[in-house]
């Protein structure tokens, strides 16, 4: 596996990495929930069933903290093959909680009370 790059985009992280396993092998790691539970436990879920799912392509899961404000946010995982052989995984992390788009709204340097996320 290829050293990931890291691309920061408002409220989220875009992650791609360059991996030796073939999509079919890769597009099982991250679909089938036996093997999904290994790095991103169904507990960390909002949904186990996908959010969308583009077989053998892309698939979009529901994600919420398990800890206030319980924030919730979507994670989608891309598969492509690559000239190698191997697969090119893009992994895109969104904050998709509303709460979140009234705290990014208030100035840092703002007088006002500080808006506080509610469970």
């Amino acid at each position: 596996m290829n050293d990931g790059k890291a691309k920061e985009q408002k409220g989220g992280i875009e992650l791609e990495f360059d991996l030796d396993e073939p999509p079919q092998k890769v597009w099982r790691a991250i679909s089938i929930p036996e093997f999904r539970e290994n790095w991103l436990p169904q507990d960390a879920l909002a949904d186990p069933e996908p959010a969308t799912i583009t077989p053998g392509e892309e698939v979009r899961y529901s994600l919420r903290d398990d800890a206030p404000p319980f924030l919730e946010s979507t994670v989608t995982f891309t598969i492509v093959p690559n000239a190698t052989g191997g697969t090119r995984l893009r992994i895109i992390h969104e904050l998709t909680d509303a709460r979140f788009d009234r705290v990014a709204e208030t100035p840092a340097n703002s007088n006002s009370p500080p808006l506080m996320l509610a469970a």
